[in-house]
């Protein structure tokens, strides 16, 4: 269990978290034991590669996932109150809101911006449509979109993809919601504009002492925005703790070489980035013991036979025999490189830096 499962302050607590889906090979463990608390005013980061599970851990916090082939066990309480299983409607529009990864597919194509974040302020805010109107030419300049006035009245396929990316951020933002979960809310946007809605993401959480779960590949924003960062690999979470720590005292390989494939300003020109070999888990099928041995450069037996117990070590966990930094972790690599490759069979290339 994470060591940020309880707190008194939390708005929201997961415990044991599972989401699988029925398909034609089997069941598919998306989401497989997830603990974590995110705590009223706080942002907590989820990063990992695609396939780890991060969207679809927040989907179906968010109660998205409905369809029948989907199996949601285990605990989530937003406010208090257990919300895993059950409709959760009621909060959408009032409570909970979530910026979408994908702006074109998440707006409807035949209906006017304007009136799609309106909607919501009309229907669970109970302003009349005047009002909204105004409060949403507020939101669009807030937001940064020119000529509010006549974006009101466009459809999406006439804006351009950060124009609809700023769109579903207005929609989010225009109940004022306790707890925003933000998919990768910048991912259609350009590095200057990236930053201003980062801003004022930040600006408008400290003023309504809003609670924000970040979904991101982008490990430097995570660092810079979120209080917390749980690394997730294979639907798990291989490491969870404050978010500096993370990157000074990593202890989880998995985030280890998330890190080493960040290209650094410091490095010369043309410098090799360190990719992360192979693919991630098959989630029918996973690997019996800990779910990252095949691609893991210190990989032993034991990594491929038996699953990790979470370590806890204050506000820090991860799962790993062989935590990077210790001697253990050395030991393990420099076996693998004098044979040329580990337990699981990856080669160890020359080209590696040697621990």
């Amino acid at each position: 269990m994470s060591p940020m499962t309880k707190t008194d302050s939390a708005i929201l607590e997961v415990e044991n978290y599972k989401v699988g889906f029925r398909t034609e090979r089997g069941l598919a463990k998306a989401v497989n034991g997830v603990s974590f608390s995110l705590e009223k005013g706080k942002t907590i980061a989820i990063v990992g590669e695609s396939g780890s599970g991060k969207t679809v851990l927040n989907r179906g916090l968010m109660g998205l996932l409905t369809d029948s082939n989907t199996i949601e066990e285990g605990s989530a309480k937003f406010m208090g109150e257990e919300i895993a299983g059950l409709s959760r409607q009621r909060f959408w529009g009032t409570n909970i809101a979530m910026i979408f990864q994908d702006p074109m597919s998440s707006l409807n194509p035949v209906m006017k911006v304007g009136k799609q974040v309106a909607e919501p302020l009309v229907l669970h805010q109970g302003l009349t449509k005047k009002e909204s109107k105004k409060e949403v030419i507020n939101l669009f300049k807030l937001v940064g979109i020119p000529d509010p006035e006549k974006r009101f009245s466009e459809y999406p396929h006439q804006l351009s993809g950060g124009m609809r990316q700023r769109v579903m951020i207005s929609i989010a933002l225009a109940i004022k919601p306790d707890l925003l979960i933000a998919d990768e809310p910048t991912t259609a946007l350009d590095v200057t504009v990236q930053k201003y809605i980062l801003d004022l993401l930040q600006e408008l959480q400290d003023e309504r002492k809003m609670s924000v779960i970040l979904i991101t590949h982008d490990l430097g924003v995570a660092r810079g925005r979120a209080d917390e960062i749980l690394v997730m690999y294979g639907g798990k979470v291989m490491e969870h703790a404050p978010s500096e720590k993370i990157f000074t005292e990593m202890s989880h390989p998995y985030t280890e070489a998330l890190t080493a494939a960040i290209p650094r300003l410091k490095d010369p020109k043309h410098t090799r980035l360190i990719p992360i070999p192979g693919s991630p888990p098959d989630l029918v099928h996973p690997p019996v013991g800990c779910k990252f041995a095949p691609r893991c450069v210190y990989a032993q037996e034991n990594c491929i036979n038996e699953e990790p117990a979470v370590t806890v070590k204050g506000r820090h966990s991860y799962s790993c025999f062989y935590p990077v930094g210790t001697e253990k972790n050395k030991d393990a690599y420099q076996k693998n490189a004098a044979q040329g490759h580990t337990a699981a069979g990856l080669k160890i290339s020359r080209r590696r830096v040697l621990k």
